[in-house]
């Protein structure tokens, strides 16, 4: 029925746009002062039926989207059939100078109108369209056949976008009562370096959202954004023990990205937090260590090295962080640094541990640094993500996550850190689902 609409709403917008040449047509009509207003009130009726479908969509957002796509695919195909018919009516009628140039004027002007309107709620909507098109649509929207490139491939963004959300949004309603995340012990995130746990940009992107729809409990690490292992855990144990007297539980339950999984793993082992964790979760943390950053502190000068370090400490003091330390949290990941600290930390045996790791299929799956720290890495030791090489991630029961298509899934990838879906890969069900198995091993 969806096709029958459309395909209807199709042939009245083309008679909607061509109604100067078909009433200097031959096709016959019981009255040409009857017919304009006849054509003109079949097509709001389907334009109706169409929006109807948009409507359908529980979420605003979502229905824009929906109306955008509709539009943009909709001014494209009119444009594709509307110069045959022009071609057509010029050649075979007599319309005359004036009936001409309407004739020519009013389907463009349409078009036109219709394709702005669709771009710009698609625009309005859309949280996968990166700027770049947007720059290079607003540069090159004058030049033809790169500007059908550039709506096209806006539109296809837009259109998965719409599909896979509207997916999303169907799985979840369809779960909602089953509360699969809603595990005995609540769970901590614990972030990587260089980040804080910030509200308004949050480190793990749409992935919160996801878990608290499905009932999960969770908090945040909160520790500061670089500092040395020991001193991050010293911070996490602190919050463990925040989250124990806030939540009244026995245990929490950690899920860590990156560094945070081995100031965690610090935490249990040298801070007493074994009896007050039940799972660690390590997410593309470097066990192993980055061999990358051995490499660059061996060859990097000094005086650059201080430079950094002080220009980081400064920026995060005023964004946060009481006492941060750059350097101190960059070599405790390195290679050498991370044999003393798997020595110094054995797992405990009141602990169940089990890690993830994600690698790129090339230097094109991220942007800048990790598609340099993919190339640097490659050379060094193998697969890796951008900062980390596959083999360091492995601690406990391992599961590497893939893609059956060239993507791949990068460092920053696997915190949702740029909100980009993936193709065949959905980080926020993974999370949902690495959440819904611990509620079903009693946790």
């Amino acid at each position: 029925m969806k096709i029958i609409n459309r395909f209807l709403n199709f042939i009245l917008t083309l008679g909607v746009i061509n109604i100067f040449p078909l009433l200097k047509s031959d096709i016959p009509v019981v009255s040409e002062k009857l017919f304009v207003p006849v054509i003109i009130l079949l097509f709001v009726v389907s334009e109706y039926i169409c929006r109807g479908e948009e409507r359908a969509f529980s979420e605003k957002k979502l229905r824009r989207l929906a109306s955008g796509c509709r539009l943009i695919a909709k001014s494209g195909w009119l444009l594709l059939f509307e110069i045959p018919v022009l071609v057509i009516a010029f050649m075979r009628l007599e319309l005359g100078v004036l009936y001409g140039i309407l004739s020519v004027a009013e389907p463009l002007i349409l078009i036109t109108i219709w394709l702005i309107g669709g771009i710009l709620r698609a625009a309005v909507s859309s949280r996968q369209i990166k700027l770049t098109n947007y720059i290079a649509l607003l540069c090159l929207w004058w030049m033809p056949i790169a500007n059908i490139i550039l709506i096209r491939k806006f539109y296809k963004t837009a259109r998965r976008e719409l599909f896979t959300e509207s997916a999303r949004l169907e799985l979840e309603n369809a779960r909602e009562e089953s509360r699969i995340c809603r595990t005995k012990y609540p769970v901590l995130l614990v972030h990587g370096i260089f980040f804080r746990d910030w509200q308004l940009l949050n480190y793990w992107g749409r992935i919160p959202a996801a878990l608290k729809r499905n009932g999960a409990e969770f908090y945040y690490g909160g520790q500061q954004s670089a500092s040395s292992v020991a001193e991050s855990a010293a911070e996490l144990r602190d919050r463990i023990i925040d989250v124990i007297r806030q939540t009244g539980a026995e245990k929490i339950n950690i899920i860590a990205h990156s560094k945070g999984g081995l100031d965690s793993r610090y935490a249990i082992s040298n801070l007493g937090m074994d009896k007050y964790v039940a799972t660690l979760t390590t997410i593309n943390t470097p066990h192993l260590g980055c061999d990358m950053v051995d490499y660059l502190l061996d060859r990097l000068p000094q005086g650059l090295i201080d430079f950094v370090t002080a220009r980081y400490n400064g920026i995060f003091r005023k964004l946060g962080d009481r006492n941060p330390d750059f350097i101190a949290g960059v070599r405790d990941l390195s290679a050498r640094r991370c044999v003393e600290l798997n020595k110094e930390m054995p797992d405990s045996s009141e602990v169940s541990y089990r890690s993830f790791m994600s690698v790129m299929s090339s230097a094109g799956s991220a942007g800048f640094p990790l598609n340099i720290g993919y190339m640097l890495i490659k050379k060094l030791n193998g697969a890796n993500d951008g900062l980390v090489w596959e083999k360091s991630a492995v601690h406990g029961d391992f599961k590497l996550l893939t893609t059956p298509k060239k993507r791949g899934i990068s460092h920053g990838d696997v915190i949702d850190l740029m909100r980009e879906n993936i193709d065949d890969f959905d980080v926020r069900e993974m999370y949902v689902q690495i959440v819904s198995e611990l509620k079903n091993e009693g946790y």
